[in-house]
């Protein structure tokens, strides 16, 4: 067991390196629900949102940084990713996509039954079940991933 000090703060590992078999399996299951997403008519754009609001609430910087030029790539618009935060005080997401964000920041907050109750109410007004099933492994899946990023400290750097 490694307990080296850097400063005040004790040095992490990289967990997808440590133990890489258990890091391909979450790429794995992260590809498969990618694909879940897809066939469930989901757009790139969604899954990228949602990827970055769940990522915002966990105070992921890695997996923020990776997720906003996946958005952008996929023709996300600077002004929709800047308001992200604030999804509920803007004019700016459709009825399913605020369906999916507010379903996907349920998932992030399980203890949250009032919150979970409301956004599965809304969710079921304009997504069909794969869609719903859809955004909550999306959501399940970069939580994960968000743990991952930041149990390892994994470092954001320059472009």
């Amino acid at each position: 067991m490694s307990t080296h000090a850097t400063g005040s703060a004790v040095q992490r590992i990289f967990i997808d390196k440590q133990s890489p078999t258990a890091y391909r399996a979450l790429v794995q299951t992260s590809e498969a629900v990618r694909a879940v997403a897809s066939e469930a008519g989901l757009d790139r754009t969604l899954v990228e949102l949602v990827n970055l609001r769940v990522s915002q609430i966990n105070g992921c910087a890695s997996c923020l940084n990776v997720h906003t030029r996946a958005a952008a790539r996929a023709g996300e618009t600077a002004q929709r990713l800047g308001v992200l935060a604030a999804w509920r005080d803007t004019e700016l997401f459709t009825p399913d996509e605020r369906a999916a964000l507010a379903l996907a920041e349920a998932t992030t907050h399980p203890g949250d039954a009032a919150l979970q109750e409301t956004a599965y109410a809304t969710a079921r007004e304009v997504l069909t079940d794969d869609q719903i099933s859809a955004v909550i492994w999306v959501a399940v899946t970069i939580n994960a991933f968000n743990r991952v990023s930041i149990m390892s400290r994994h470092p954001v750097r320059p472009q």
